[in-house]
This record gives C-alpha cells, sequence and structure tokens, in this order.
C-alpha cells in the first residue's frame, strides 16, 4: 500500500515510516548506524540542518554565534537547501535565473511526503529499492515570490547508512526560467576539524588518493571536460584527522552522473563547513520552460563509523545491490583475451581467427576483438584516422559480415573444458572520425559551437547526442550489429572529452540523451555483458554502473601502477565491478618488467578479469603458468563479486601493499600481499588481517595448525618474501 501524507508548515502532527520520522517540524532519517536531522525553521520556513552522523536520539539547541557585523541572518544558519540572496553570503545549492532577470529565489517550506521503497528519476541514472530496502521523504517547497517550485527527495537506504539525494524544480510561471547552478546534495556540518580526500589524476594515471584540510573558504574540484573525467572523479569524502581505514568518523558524497560536475566544501567564518556537489555551474545554464520540471542528478551520502573500509563498503553493497541493474552484477564474469594489445589495428579475419584458436587452447573463455572491424572504403578502419560513426563491418576484413566469422569462433572448443568460445567487440558509438560516412552526410550531429573551429581529439570528434535523431541513430545502428551475430559483451569506449559545446545546457541534455541510448540497449539486450570505458577511467562513476556492471579501469596494465589506480577506484566502487587485465611484458606504457603471477594477481582482485596479450608472444614459463592462474581465477572471482573488500596496506604507504576478500558467507578469506622493491632492512612488518570472526580459528596455505581470529587480526602474520622486486603471493583463510 502507498503511504501518502501531507502535512501542511504549521501542523504539529507525529507521523513515522520505517527509518524516517516527522515530528512536527522537525525530520529524522535513521540508518543502522546513523542519523541524519533537518528542521523547519518556524519564522522563514527555511529547512536547517541538524546532525549527520552517528546515531542520535534528539534536537538539540544549535550552536551561539556571535550576532553583529554584516554576517547575520541567514549566513550565521546550516541550512538543507540554500539559495542566493536573502542574507546567506556562502555558495548556493540552488541558482535560478528567473524571468525578470533577477537571481534571488526565497524557497519556503510546504509540505511532506514520505514513501515506502524509491521512485525513479525521469531520464537519469539512480539507485533502486522495494519498501524493505529503502525509504523516501518528499520536501515540497515554494518561492511565492517567482512561482517556482522544488521538491526534495531524501532516500535513506538503512542497511548502508546511506542516503540518496536530489530535487526537481518545477516553473509555474509563464516565462522561462534559467538553472544556473544545482547542487544536488547540500548540507551545512558544524565547526568540526575535517579532511576531504578525492581522487585525481589523468589518463593512465587515474585514482591518485589526495587529502587537504577543509580550511577558511572554498576546498573544492570540478570537471569541465564534459564527463566525469580522468582528473577528478565525482567523488570525495571528510574525515576526522584521526580517521584511518579501520576507525573514526568518515562521510563519503558520490554524484551518480556522468557529466561535468563540481564538489565544493566551503568553511565560513563561524567555522561551519558547507557541502556541495551536483552540476558543474559552467555546464549549467539550463533553460526550463512554463510548466517544464528541472530534475537534478542524484547524489549518495554515506556515513561511517568505522573509517573509510566501513565507508567504502557500504558504497560496495549499495551499489552491487541498489544501482547497478545488470543480469550480470552478481554473477561471476568470464575470463577474456581482449586482441588490442596483442594485434592493434593489424588484423583481418585470419589474424583474427588464428587469435581466437589461441584464446581457447589457453582455456579463456570469451575472446574479444576490439577496435578496426569496421568501415569501409575511403574511410575503413585501418587506423585512428576514419571510420568512427560507421558501424558496419569492413568488407575487406568480414567480406561474408560478421555473422560467420562469429560462428567460426563461436565452434572453437575451449581447452580443458566443453564450453564453446564466446565473442566480444568493440565500439565507440559517441564519436566520429571526419572521415566517415556518417560526418560527411551528417556534420551538424557533431557537437560544433557556431562557425568555430572543431577541435580534433584522436583525429574524432563527439556525436551531439542531445539530438533524438542521433540518439535514433546510434540505438539503431549499435543494435543492427547486434543482431548480426551471436554477440555475447560489448566494450563501449569514449576516447575524447567535449569541446565547443554549443551553450552550457549542452552538457546536460548530452548525459539525458545518452542515458536513454544505454538505457535502451541495455533493456533490449539483457542477456549481453556490458562493459564502459572511456581510455581507461574517464568515466568510471555510478551513472555508468547503472547500466553496465563493470568498466575498464585504466589504460595502464602495469601492475605496479595499477595497485595503487585498483586502490584508489575502490574507495567508492566495488572491486566487482573494475575490468583489469595482464598484459605482456615490458609493459606498454611504463617498460616495466613483471612476472606474469604479480601481474595476475593484481588483476585478480577486479571483477572482470583476463589478458591483453599476444599468446603466440608469451614464454614458455609464462604459457606454463596459465593454467594455475585460471584455476586462481576460478576459486577468487566468485569471492570478488559478492565479498567484502579490505585495503589492509596501501602502495602509497608501504613497500607491502595488501588488500583482502572475505566472502559473502564469511568462511573464507583471500589475501593478496605485494612487495614492491626488494629489501635487506629493515623486516615487513606483520600483515594484519581484517574482518574475521575473533573467537573463530582459521586454517591457512600459509602456516601449519591454526590460528584464532582475534590473532590474526591484532598480532598479524609474518611474510617470508624472496630477495626481489615486485612479489606477490596469495593467501587463503579457512574458517573452522
Amino acid at each position: 500500500m502507498r503511504i501518502l501524507l501531507l502535512v501542511a508548515a504549521t501542523a504539529g502532527l507525529a507521523f513515522a515510516a520505517g527509518p524516517i520520522s516527522a515530528s512536527g517540524s522537525n525530520f529524522t532519517l535513521t540508518g543502522n548506524g546513523m542519523s541524519y536531522l533537518f528542521h523547519v525553521d518556524p519564522s522563514s520556513l527555511d529547512l536547517f540542518s541538524d546532525h549527520f552522523g552517528g546515531p542520535v536520539d534528539d534536537f538539540i539547541n544549535p550552536a551561539t554565534i556571535f550576532q553583529g557585523g554584516w554576517s547575520d541572518g541567514l549566513t550565521n544558519d546550516r541550512r538543507e537547501f540554500p539559495d542566493i540572496g536573502r542574507s546567506d553570503y556562502r555558495l548556493p545549492a540552488i541558482h535560478i535565473s528567473h524571468a525578470d532577470g533577477n537571481t534571488v529565489s526565497a524557497f519556503a517550506y510546504q509540505s511532506y511526503e514520505i514513501l515506502p521503497g524509491k521512485p525513479s528519476l525521469p531520464g537519469l541514472p539512480a539507485t533502486y529499492g522495494n519498501a524493505s530496502d529503502v525509504s523516501t521523504l518528499i520536501i515540497r517547497l515554494y518561492d511565492n515570490y517567482s512561482d517556482v517550485s522544488a521538491a526534495l527527495s531524501y532516500s535513506v537506504f538503512p542497511s548502508y547508512n546511506a542516503i540518496a539525494r536530489s530535487f526537481q524544480i518545477t516553473n509555474n510561471g509563464s516565462a522561462n526560467i534559467t538553472i544556473e547552478r544545482a547542487a544536488s546534495f547540500s548540507i551545512d556540518l558544524p565547526n568540526l576539524d575535517l579532511n576531504m580526500l578525492e581522487l585525481q589524476g589523468d589518463w593512465a594515471h587515474e585514482m591518485n588518493r589526495v587529502i587537504r584540510p577543509v580550511q577558511y573558504g572554498e576546498t573544492s574540484f570540478r570537471s569541465t571536460e564534459g564527463y566525469s573525467s580522468h582528473v577528478h572523479n565525482p567523488f570525495f569524502a571528510l574525515m576526522s584527522p584521526s580517521t584511518t581505514e579501520s576507525s573514526g568518523e568518515a562521510w563519503g558524497f558520490n554524484l551518480v552522473y556522468t557529466g561535468s560536475f563540481a564538489a565544493t566544501t566551503e568553511r565560513f567564518s563561524h567555522g561551519f563547513v558547507r557541502v556541495l556537489l551536483g552540476l558543474n555551474p559552467l555546464h549549467a545554464s539550463i533553460p526550463v520552460g512554463p510548466g517544464q520540471t528541472f530534475t537534478s542528478p542524484e547524489a549518495v551520502a554515506v556515513y561511517s563509523s568505522e573509517g573509510l573500509g566501513g565507508m567504502s563498503r557500504s558504497f560496495h553493497d549499495l551499489y552491487r545491490n541498489h544501482l547497478s541493474r545488470s543480469n550480470y552484477t552478481l554473477q561471476t564474469r568470464p575470463v577474456l583475451l581482449n586482441s588490442w594489445e596483442g594485434l592493434g589495428f593489424n588484423i583481418n579475419q585470419s589474424s583474427l581467427d588464428q587469435l581466437a584458436q589461441e584464446t581457447a587452447d589457453l582455456g579463456i573463455r570469451l575472446f574479444v576483438n576490439d577496435d578496426g572491424w569496421f568501415g569501409q572504403t575511403p574511410y575503413a578502419r585501418i587506423n585512428d584516422t576514419a571510420g568512427l560513426g560507421d558501424w558496419t563491418p569492413n568488407p575487406d576484413h568480414f567480406p561474408n559480415g560478421l555473422g560467420p566469422y562469429v560462428g567460426d569462433v563461436d565452434s572453437l572448443t575451449v581447452e580443458n573444458s566443453s564450453q564453446k568460445l564466446e565473442f566480444g567487440i568493440w565500439v565507440e558509438p559517441e564519436m566520429v572520425n571526419p572521415n566517415s560516412t556518417l560526418y560527411n552526410e551528417h556534420p551538424d550531429w557533431a557537437l560544433h559551437a557556431g562557425s568555430h573551429p572543431r577541435t580534433l581529439t584522436r583525429n574524432q570528434l563527439v556525436l551531439n547526442l542531445g539530438l533524438p535523431e542521433v540518439q535514433d541513430y546510434l540505438i539503431t545502428a549499435i543494435s543492427n550489429v547486434i543482431n548480426s551475430a551471436d554477440i555475447r559483451y560489448i566494450k563501449w569506449d569514449n576516447n575524447r572529452g567535449m569541446h565547443e559545446l554549443p551553450n552550457p545546457a549542452a552538457d546536460y541534455n548530452y548525459m539525458l540523451g545518452m542515458y536513454r541510448v544505454m538505457d535502451n540497449l541495455t533493456g533490449s539486450y539483457p542477456d549481453i555483458l556490458w562493459e564502459g570505458c572511456a581510455s581507461g577511467g574517464g568515466r568510471f562513476d555510478p551513472g555508468i554502473l547503472h547500466y553496465y556492471p563493470q568498466s575498464w579501469t585504466s589504460d595502464d596494465t602495469d601492475a605496479a601502477e595499477r595497485l595503487t589506480i585498483q586502490m584508489g577506484t575502490s574507495l567508492a566502487y566495488p572491486p566487482s565491478a573494475m575490468a583489469c587485465h595482464v598484459s605482456a611484458v615490458p609493459n606498454g606504457i611504463t617498460q616495466r618488467n613483471t612476472s606474469i603471477e604479480y601481474r595476475a594477481h593484481v588483476a585478480l582482485m577486479c571483477g572482470s578479469f583476463g589478458f591483453e596479450l599476444n599468446p603466440v608472444e608469451l614464454t614458455a614459463e609464462e604459457r606454463a603458468a596459465i593454467p594455475g592462474i585460471l584455476a586462481d581465477w576460478e576459486r577468487i572471482n566468485p569471492i570478488v563479486i559478492t565479498g567484502s573488500f579490505y585495503r589492509l596496506a596501501l602502495p602509497d604507504n608501504s613497500n607491502w601493499p595488501a588488500a583482502q576478500f572475505v566472502s559473502a558467507n564469511q568462511t573464507v578469506a583471500i589475501v593478496f600481499a605485494f612487495q614492491q622493491r626488494a629489501t635487506v632492512k629493515p623486516a615487513p612488518p606483520p600483515l594484519k588481517i581484517a574482518g574475521l570472526n575473533a573467537t573463530a580459528r582459521y586454517t591457512s596455505n600459509l602456516y601449519n595448525g591454526s590460528l584464532s581470529g582475534s590473532t590474526l587480526m591484532n598480532a598479524g602474520i609474518n611474510l617470508a618474501w624472496e630477495t626481489a622486486d615486485y612479489q606477490s603471493m596469495l593467501i587463503w583463510l579457512y574458517r573452522q
């Protein structure tokens, strides 16, 4: 039964629906280890923040602030949905240019509504769940001076101490308004000593941890690439300076969006810290016509009293169970071989048939044909200067189309099994080369700004997915590819950012169009395993995770570099969503040589495991190691997909980094331990395990007999490393 309760601002009624309670003008959202409190100010009818943190039972009086000088009024209040003007000097969550040109808003509380479960967001990816998983509070506000209304949505997932927030702005007037700034999550925290942790990087250097104090003024970062980007990720955490992986308070914030974004903390003179996460204002200015409604992307906040590790595991479980919609999200993924690093563009049906046979002979289950299979003369995709946009097989490579070729691949039997080899393919649908039939027929379909020159990156332009005709073309073109052959996996790539946007709102409109295309294709072909990619981790974000269960984590496949990248990615995203491969050595980017066991152990920490090399170039030693690696994958992958992840030691801080998974039933743990550099002294520190039952005993492949969980977690175990760089080992722990 749908619960619907509307309460006037002045009513003194009390109501509770599971984790949400409303008492008069007070609202409380409760998780298993978290409380979120705010109230309606009776004089201004504004929303004021009271608490976001550990469990509390009462509303307390606000902090006393000296009243004097220029900073008075709303500047001294902790606000939930700050607008602009009206005495608040801080950055707003909502900034609207109204029909008469003014930018002042005055949203006043009207009513609330409590719903079991969670409504979807029109056209946008979002978390989901039924009444047993999540409850939603809708707060309705109205600006009587501009005829604009707002609806704030708070959805609480108690099991994960998580709150998902978004809002809608409806234009009830007779002329256009413009959304200049929209922060999906906004809250004013008290005067706390906080550090901000963000993930910074670049191509082949993604997800590096950056920690800085939240000082007076703004501490912020943003993406202007049109996408979430390699340079910044739409995630950050706030934490006490004493917070560690396993203890202390941490607040994590993540935007479920793939476009340009902005993340800001602002400490004002009174010490309060305003938190804002939403659209980048440079890519906003979104017009809303009379009777129309703007919907902000969703942002998710998680509170943890168990350090950064507790925060991460809440994000992981929430995203696997209530964000990613794929049939494969909680399934073991097939081990694969991708043709790119082995062959590049040097492909034809003969070379691909040979590579597919080598793949099957190694015992690998999925063969992926990467770039270079499409386009026709004079725009054949024989290098990266032509063909993007023309999604038909190159007749010089595949004279009979994909169907017969894929049939040949599917007829191969995988070594040491009765299974047939499966086929996957690479596409980059959002892009177009000027050297293509599509561009010559529709140059206006590429993003461009009037007569300004169109900036090429990697010899390509970005199609304007804000146009319905482009969306329809891509849906038809990719559907035709899928329907032409038995394709079981698709890698969806994107190899450049946006330039020459025709207007600031084009990025938001592009995202709505892109999500429509992805929603249509994944809904029409749910049995395909879809993988996101953007030159590696350029779009590793919750928006993509809603549609695709995994993303290519980085184009840097060097295992030593990948340890840092994967550990950083795991702060917000489950390892089950990471795609990681064993590539050839010396590595194509770093030129580093490491053993195949070390490379495999790093890649096996990810949900999608595979190889990116030419098997004929393997050494005898490497080839001999692969059966054992595949046997490890058989045992490890189910635990990576559904288990709990612990960062035991970070490569940034230790020469002996380590990570651990605990199975969903908590009977098995697998530890990935590494030595980066050979040392004579000092001795390695003991490796302390995490997430075990303190009173249970555990056997292992590392020691004889059994040890208690408390011994393993508090005393740890000493590992015997060889005197060599880049060593690794797998440690299995079995609960008795």
